[in-house]
């Protein structure tokens, strides 16, 4: 950049902006011309027979006089959690370990006995689960399909039972190798697509992995028809079944999986909660003695409730989950992206297709000393396969102003193109550091006259689009433009009435730079729960009014949790730079709460920060008290020749300011109390109450 070139020098061209808008929308384009062209070559006779061979094997194994009985072991983990409908966060709630002992006789009597199973809770539920999600399936559904004994998914057609080709639709898509690690190490196997000729019946959609030669199912992943749901709160259920050749010659379970997610049957909150099952199946013994008696108790039961918390299980309670985190399988994750090669555009979840929409607590009521009282509502369409609309609303009592947005997405997750419009919405000065979330934020306005936000409003347009790198990295470019305008007092009281002063709820609202700004923004995230890392990096490049800037932030986090010694270490840096001319309410204010604790609130302000904190917990009465200690160390520069209003003449750190202290989290580390002290000149005592930072959003 030359100094001598006029202000417009880092604002990109209109040329430069609409060739990126392009460059945005052709993956999605591209990708919906392959679509169209992918549907054909559907019921050829080559796959029809593959089909009736896959059928008359599965019948021939279940008569076979050779195979009696057999007995095997089961091992799985079954995890409940919540996850963000926007993004890939995910919140474990409750972690199940289960140990089966599985039976089969001919001619098809099977049972299952749960031999050792321990849970730990995360978060406070009271979950109880269907017993098809803690035993195994051992005849791949039989001829019907049935999930939650009815209550999920009641009778659906199996694609290759008798009849099903009046039912399903077949594809021969592929000839791969499929690697299975025991027994047998790799399997050639044709890849048949199905999908149901009426796609608002019941019916499955998926692929069937079939051994080259004999037609047995070796791998089954399928999703199901929104008309197979019988749950209305039921988004989706997703499943991928393993099959391998035991003995030398008997096809019979070696692995499987599965994923139920459910939402709110009414209102579209942030998240849904998710139920996902991991099984192995080892160890067959054919043919054994088997007690005539063990088929009279029914296909499921229970050794005593001492046995089963004594149960010897080979791997920890949170090994898998160590090892792999809450993302999806491969095998789980490709239905999701198989679904719309073969059913093109249609939409598939069981959820309805308008509903409330509230994408936070706060978004109902708030309470802040810019606003006032606002009270807002929204509401969500399904606009197709993956196109949603969510609208948004409310009205500001005190300030006696309105506000509305509306978001289109081609994706419920963070990935895909979002546009969005807004207009007169609250944001919160400071860098992206928050000082409270909204509802903390709420109470402490309505019980202690006290405000942590630094308020301003903004009306503007946003086109975004997001990619996966593969992974656990995701880019996202978006362009925007934005009106910004400064926020007034409108609770002009005290506590009781008194004159506000800087420490309470009418402590002035700073006034920010006006006008419009256009920018162009990127973020790089890389989340791997498994290793506890989470980084995002974001640079922005943009021209409020006449004036151009650059500002580029970098967030980390590393977290690493002992579960089986309730330790918890975690460490998180921030860093920040921004150019001269970047507006003051894009600027970094640090001080105070979650920031540097015992200092004046957002008292250091900078166009350059770094921000150090690290935390350690124990447990002392699992769930209800963990003690923690924490320090944290930060700077700010600022090299402005100076601010537009007087009141944003904070200073900066002027050196390293730290802080160190103690604390309690209670119930599941939901609730939290923070005890520190500024170790610096002007440090002081604080303590500050806030609720477990994963929620803030939600709040």
């Amino acid at each position: 950049m030359n100094s001598g070139n006029s202000p417009n020098t880092l604002m990109p061209s209109a040329t430069t902006i609409g060739g990126l808008i392009i460059a945005l929308l052709w993956p999605w384009a591209a990708n919906a011309q392959a679509r169209v062209q992918a549907q054909s070559n559907w019921n050829s006779e080559r796959v029809l027979g593959l089909v009736r061979q896959a059928r008359s094997l599965r019948q021939a194994t279940a008569v076979d006089s050779a195979l009696q009985a057999y007995q095997a072991d089961a091992r799985g983990y079954v995890y409940f959690f919540i996850d963000r409908t926007e993004s890939d966060e995910r919140t474990l709630v409750k972690t199940d370990q289960v140990a089966l002992e599985v039976f089969w006789k001919a001619p098809g009597q099977t049972t299952q006995r749960l031999v050792g199973r321990r849970d730990a809770k995360a978060l406070p539920t009271n979950i109880t689960y269907h017993l098809d999600h803690l035993t195994i399936v051992q005849d791949d559904y039989g001829d019907l399909i049935r999930l939650g004994n009815g209550d999920e998914v009641e009778a659906v057609v199996h694609p290759v039972a008798p009849g099903s080709e009046a039912i399903y639709d077949y594809r021969l898509t592929d000839s791969l190798t499929v690697t299975i690690p025991s027994p047998v190490t790799e399997i050639r196997v044709y890849e048949v697509e199905i999908r149901p000729r009426d796609p608002e019946a019941p019916g499955v959609i998926g692929s069937l992995f079939l051994e080259r030669g004999t037609g047995a199912i070796v791998r089954m992943s399928f999703t199901f028809t929104p008309a197979s749901y019988v749950d209305g709160s039921l988004d989706y259920i997703r499943i991928s079944m393993d099959n391998s050749v035991w003995d030398g010659r008997y096809w019979l379970p070696y692995r499987q999986e599965f994923e139920l997610r459910r939402e709110l049957p009414i209102i579209d909150f942030l998240g849904g909660s998710v139920i996902r099952g991991r099984f192995e199946i080892r160890n067959y013994r054919f043919n054994p003695e088997l007690p005539e008696d063990l088929f009279l108790g029914g296909a499921f039961t229970s050794a005593p409730a001492a046995d089963r918390r004594n149960f010897p299980f080979e791997s920890g309670l949170y090994d898998q989950l160590s090892d792999e985190g809450l993302d999806p399988s491969p095998e789980i994750e490709a239905i999701r992206e198989q679904v719309s090669s073969v059913l093109g555009r249609r939409y598939l979840s069981g959820l309805k297709g308008s509903r409330l929409h509230v994408p936070s607590l706060s978004s109902v009521y708030r309470y802040n000393r810019a606003e006032g009282s606002f009270l807002g509502a929204g509401a969500s369409f399904r606009l197709g396969s993956t196109w949603s609309l969510r609208s948004r609303g409310g009205y500001a009592i005190d300030r006696k102003s309105g506000q509305l947005a509306v978001d289109v997405r081609s994706s419920p997750t963070a990935g895909g193109l979002n546009m969005g419009v807004w207009w007169n919405e609250l944001q919160d000065a400071g860098g992206g550091l928050p000082g409270a979330s909204q509802a903390v934020n709420t109470l402490s306005g309505l019980l202690t006259n006290r405000d942590y936000t630094d308020p301003y409003f903004t009306s503007g347009a946003r086109i975004r689009y997001g990619w996966s790198l593969g992974g656990a990295s995701t880019l996202r470019v978006g362009v925007e433009w934005e009106r910004h305008r400064s926020g007034t007092n409108v609770v002009a009281d005290g506590p009781g009435g008194n004159p506000a002063t800087e420490s309470g709820i009418s402590r002035p609202v700073l006034s920010v730079d006006e006008g419009d700004d256009r920018a162009v923004e990127v973020t790089h995230a890389t989340r791997t729960p498994a290793r506890g890392l989470e980084s995002s990096a974001t640079a922005r490049v943009g021209q409020l009014e006449d004036q151009p800037y650059a500002s580029l932030s970098w967030t980390t986090t590393l977290r690493r949790e002992f579960r089986e010694r309730g330790t918890t270490l975690e460490a998180g840096l921030r860093l920040g730079i921004s150019t001269d001319a970047a507006p003051v309410q894009r600027l970094f204010l640090l001080g105070g709460r979650h920031t540097l604790p015992g200092y004046p609130y957002r008292s250091f302000i900078g166009n350059q920060m770094a921000l150090l904190r690290v935390e350690a917990s124990q447990t002392v009465l699992a769930p209800w008290i963990k003690l923690h200690i924490f320090g944290a160390a930060g700077w700010t520069g600022f090299s402005r020749s100076g601010l537009p209003d007087p009141l944003w003449l904070r200073r900066s750190t002027d050196g390293l300011k730290s802080s160190a202290g103690m604390g309690v989290k209670l119930g599941w580390d939901l609730l939290r109390f923070d005890l520190g002290r500024g170790l610096n000149d002007g440090g002081d005592w604080e303590l500050v109450f806030s609720v477990q930072r994963r929620f803030w959003e939600w709040l």
